[in-house]
């Protein structure tokens, strides 16, 4: 039996200059993410995009969303399987192809680095993590790879 869920967040855009989109170079990129009970994201393009580096651009939430969605699926997943998760950090980087106006992600790489409390458990956590994507709704949504390149380790 199929479930539903429905998301939604706020956007405004913040980077009239005063002039509006009269040019290219006449408005800022500037937008603001919020949700009731939530803190505001700033957000603009990325700089190569005329955007403010001190703001998270899209591509960097893209990239966000698949991590942190398939560390919260790797966490469940050790618990199904009795794996103790004792830490979880994550490096990940994305490819993007700019082709004229338009462009593509091509591959996004995560990196998780896991913490286990049992030394005889490596193997199988490591192994958890291709179960842990297969769970992961945002990379079941997108259209290119996202590869793994976990590491672990066991206190």
């Amino acid at each position: 039996m199929a479930s539903e869920h429905s998301f939604a967040l706020d956007l405004e855009w913040v980077g009239n200059r005063g002039t509006g989109t009269s040019g290219y170079r006449e408005y800022g990129r500037q937008g603001v993410l919020s949700a009731p009970g939530k803190q505001p994201i700033d957000g603009s393009s990325a700089r190569v995009f005329h955007g403010d580096s001190d703001r998270w651009n899209p591509e960097e939430l893209l990239i966000a969303a698949l991590a942190e969605c398939h560390m919260l699926s790797y966490l469940h997943t050790a618990v199904r399987h009795g794996v103790t998760v004792l830490g979880y950090t994550d490096s990940p980087t994305g490819t993007m192809v700019q082709e004229g106006n338009g462009g593509h992600f091509t591959r996004v790489v995560l990196r998780p680095a896991v913490r286990i409390s049992d030394p005889a458990q490596i193997e199988l956590a490591q192994s958890l993590h291709r179960e842990a994507s297969a769970d992961c709704f945002i990379a079941a949504s997108v259209n290119f790879p996202v590869d793994h390149e976990p590491t672990t380790i066991a206190d």
